[in-house]
Formats: structure tokens, sequence, C-alpha cells
């Protein structure tokens, strides 16, 4: 009787909250390069106390995608669309002239929109003039979070930042979209405002003021499976899940080959998850400070955010704003060298240094999943999604298990701005669903497919069923029934090959009406061109 009490009361406020009271600010904050079980509420011993407190007093979901990739992922999330519809995946130059973006959706609505911290949508590449922000502050630098070289504000070009001189990337975002907020408090009280943070953090280079790092150093000395298993068993006792923890895949290694790259890093990094008792002295030594960096880089995110926060609370604004936490794409397992190169006698995580968190500790941060960033196993898709909002959602602390994707974040944000889910005029349907039912009721959301492809790497998911293929692969496809099995541990291809080949028959039927959707596109680049960009293809 209580949980149909419950899901009236749910009901009841979202209606009331779409008929009567004003629209619902909105909050996106995006995270590079999280893992799934990097925060607290999905598994981590990071200290994530904010983020935390969001989920205690809203809603978890725990399966919800990304697209594997950064760029993807942002174009999906501020445009509503499969990347392979608006020539973003791979990239190909300019959106198609139908998009529309979410500020320019929501600019007829009454809204001002303010983007705070990454952009890196490549087909509009000023977030004010071709993204419809009012106010931006954009890094175009991301291999430096101390001293970025390339900021826009307003999409004009900032002085480079200074060296030595206290700025901090993280620190640096929070504080524009503080002051944006501040200044919709001051001279549009009377208009909702739509907030994109979007945080570098912790994609590399792993990097951190030192006060963070210390408070986890020695933190991580003992391995990354026992961290992975000890993350797998809060998530058992959260009810996040019901799979078995993955096999690591030993001999998996950084999705780009960088024998160079990673010669810089010394002799104590490994490019391959070995058992870490088979490491020596010095690698578990360098091992565990990476990990140690990776984890304040997380704890001073979720410091920034608590100041956000704040500052909603501060204008009164609290109580109807949405919320929404979530990540590009998995933990990444790449190692490479760029910006000012690495200083291997410089500590650990400091301006000098340019580190990679590797496949070792990338599989601890995907736990309990398969893979890493770029791949379409679960590991690469999977994000944690935090949603809140306090006149809006009756639940606290509730799981949905309902299937969802980035491209869902514009028809929902449309859907609650009373705007219904119709696209702009000129413009394909959106592939996403509002997630708004799902506020209410687990389980109110259902859909027919989720697609994937990046870099090769192939995924269709139909109901609980998931059909993926790896460019390093030879065995083609690979089926797995999710329900009971999200860890991608038992192939049921060669069990049920008739499913296989519908699976694969429809996925080749999205994909081509993607790309139809796109209209007309370049050639993709032949062989010669595709080795010269490899390097290009990694650096997001």
């Amino acid at each position: 009787m209580k949980t149909r009490f419950h899901i009236f009361a749910s009901l009841a406020l979202l209606a009331s909250a779409a008929a009567a009271a004003p629209k619902p600010n909105i909050l996106i904050i995006l995270a590079d390069d999280l893992g799934y079980s990097d925060i607290g509420c999905y598994g981590s011993e990071v200290a994530t106390p904010n983020l935390d407190r969001l989920a205690k007093n809203g809603l978890r979901f725990t399966q919800c995608y990304n697209t594997a990739r950064c760029w993807p992922t942002r174009s999906a999330l501020i445009t509503g669309y499969y990347p392979q519809q608006i020539h973003m995946d791979p990239p190909q130059g300019k959106l198609p002239a139908w998009t529309r973006t979410l500020p320019q959706r929501l600019k007829p609505l009454g809204y001002r929109s303010y983007h705070s911290g990454k952009w890196h949508v490549n087909g509009a590449p000023r977030p004010v003039a071709d993204g419809g922000f009012d106010r931006s502050y954009d890094n175009e630098d991301h291999n430096h979070n101390f001293y970025p070289q390339l900021t826009l504000l307003d999409d004009v070009p900032q002085p480079p930042v200074a060296k030595d001189g206290g700025y901090y990337t993280s620190t640096a975002y929070t504080d524009h979209a503080i002051r944006c907020l501040k200044e919709h408090a001051d001279k549009y009280a009377g208009q909702p405002f739509f907030s994109y943070l979007a945080f570098t953090v912790p994609h590399f280079p792993l990097q951190a003021p030192a006060e963070d790092i210390a408070r986890y150093r020695g933190r991580y000395q003992a391995g990354w499976e026992v961290i992975r298993a000890a993350r797998y068993q809060r998530q058992l006792e959260m009810g996040l899940l019901a799979c078995g923890l993955s096999s690591v895949e030993r001999q998996l290694g950084p999705p780009y080959d960088f024998p160079k790259d990673i010669a810089l890093l010394g002799p104590d990094e490994v490019n391959r998850p070995f058992p870490w008792d088979e490491l020596t002295p010095g690698q578990r030594a360098f091992q565990a400070s990476k990990m140690s960096v990776h984890a304040a880089m997380i704890d001073r995110m979720d410091r920034e955010i608590g100041r956000v926060l704040d500052q909603v609370r501060a204008m009164g604004a609290w109580e109807n704003t949405l919320i929404i936490f979530a990540s590009d794409n998995g933990a990444s397992a790449e190692l490479m060298v760029r910006g000012d190169g690495n200083d291997p006698q410089a500590a650990a995580g400091s301006a000098g240094t340019f580190l990679c968190l590797g496949p070792g500790w990338s599989s601890a941060a995907n736990t309990p999943f398969r893979r890493h960033k770029t791949w379409v196993h679960e590991g690469g898709i999977s994000t944690p999604l935090i949603v809140h909002w306090p006149r809006g959602i009756a639940a606290r602390g509730e799981l949905r298990h309902d299937v969802c994707h980035v491209i869902d974040f514009v028809p929902t944000l449309l859907d609650l701005a009373g705007a219904g889910t119709a696209p702009a005029a000129g413009a394909p349907p959106y592939p996403g669903l509002s997630l708004v039912p799902a506020f209410a009721k687990g389980g109110a959301v259902t859909r027919d497919n989720v697609f994937f492809n990046h870099d090769g790497n192939r995924a269709l998911r139909t109901g609980d069923y998931k059909l993926v293929s790896a460019r390093q692969d030879q065995d083609g496809w690979e089926l797995y029934n999710l329900a009971d099995d999200r860890g991608e541990q038992r192939n049921l291809a060669a069990a049920q090959p008739e499913r296989v080949r519908d699976m694969a028959a429809r996925w080749q039927t999205l994909q081509d009406t993607f790309v139809r959707d796109a209209g007309e596109v370049r050639p993709l680049p032949g062989k010669a061109a595709r080795a010269k960009g490899k390097k290009q293809n990694s650096e997001d």
C-alpha cells in the first residue's frame, strides 16, 4: 500500500510540476572518463559526499549508456541525436543544417543557457555562436589541468594561463558556472536557467592539487584486484546490479598502441592489467600513486560540485532545479604522453607529469563490467546517472533499472520545459525517449533498441539481449543476455545464430538510416589518411 501511495504521489508531483509550477531550472554535470564505479554511491571508496547526497535524495539509474567516447557523447547530449546522425562519429565536418542544440531549443521557451568547461562538439565549434549558449567558458586545451593554453570566454580566445598561478581546471570551471548563476539571479531571476558544467576530470593527464592527492596517498597499495572486489561487493549490497564480476582480460591493453610514449613513462608503467602480485615493488608503488591522483581528481570534482549546489540553494532555486550527473564514457585504458611531456622526477599528478590510468586501474574503475573507453562492451559505455529534483521527484534514494542513453536527455528536458518531444522543424524524430515517466515509477520507460558504433566497435541492445563486436576481435558478433550477465561472460552467439542474424540485420538497418538522416556525408578517409589520423583520434 505504501509503495502504491508513493507512486501516486510521484505522478502527482510530476503533473503539478508540468502544469502549474514554473519551468524547472536545469543543471547537467558531466564527468570525463569517469568509470561506472568511481563515485561513492556506485561503489567507490573515493569521497564523493555531494554526489552521494544527490543520489540519496533523488534517483540512481543503473542501466544508462553513453557512446564510449568524449565528442560523440557530448554531441549526442547537446543535440539529442546519435552521433552517426549528425556527422559526429566518425567526425566529418559540420552538423547537418537541420540540427538544433538544446540551448537553441530552450531559448524560445524562456531559458538562458550557460556552459562551463569542456565543449568538444566538433561540428559546432563555438558554444555561443554555434551552440546557442548565452555565456561560455571553453577549455580547448585538454593536455593541461594547471595551465591550459587555449581557453575561450564567450567564444573569444583568452591569454594562456600562467604557470604556477594556482589555476586548476575543475575550480576554474566551477568559478565560471557560479558567476553565471549569480548574474542570472541578479538580472534574469524571472527566467529559468540551463547550466552545463562539463569537467575534464578524471581524464588524462592525471593531475590534481598536491593536498588532494595526499588524501589518498597509500590508499591503493593493495592493488587493483582488491579495490575491484571491494567495489563489487558494495555494489551488490546497494542492489545496483545482479550479475557476476567480469573476468579481467589480462592480454587486453590500451585501444591504441604508442610504445614510444609508454617508454617515456619509465620502467614502472605497464600496458596490461597483470596480476598485482606479479608486478615489481617499483611498479606497484607507481601504479598505486597513479590511482591516488585519479581519486584526488574525482574528490576535487565532487567538492567543486558542492560549491555549485550551494549557489543554487543561495539563489532560492534548489527546489525547482533538475540536476543530472553522468560520465561521457567509461574509464580509459589509454597510455600516452602529450602536452609538455612527462618528467619522471616530478611528483605524480603535478603539472610536470603526464600520466594515464591504464588498463589495470581502468578495469577497477569500470567494475563490474568488461573493457574500457572506446569499446562498446559494458565497461566502455555504462555511466552512473544521478537525477535529483526536489519539486518534481517524490522518490528519495531509489534505483531505476530502466534502460536509457544520453540521447534521452534532450527529449526529457524539452518534455519538462513544456515543448513535448517533437524535433525541430525539418529534423528527423529524436531517437531517444523522455525519461519523465521513470522519475515517478521504475520500469515506466521501455524501448526497442539502443545502438552503438564507435571506431569499429559495434553493438545493439534489444530488450535484455546485447549483440556486440570489437574491431580487434576476429570472431565476429558476440551475444549476451544482460538480464543476468552484464559482465558479458557467457557468449550465446553459437547457441542462438538466428537471434544474432536478426539483431545484426537490425543494427545495419539503423546504421544505414542514421547515415541517411545526416544527409550528404563526405567519403571516409583512405587507409593512408586513417593511419595519419590515428593519434588524432585518441586526442579527446
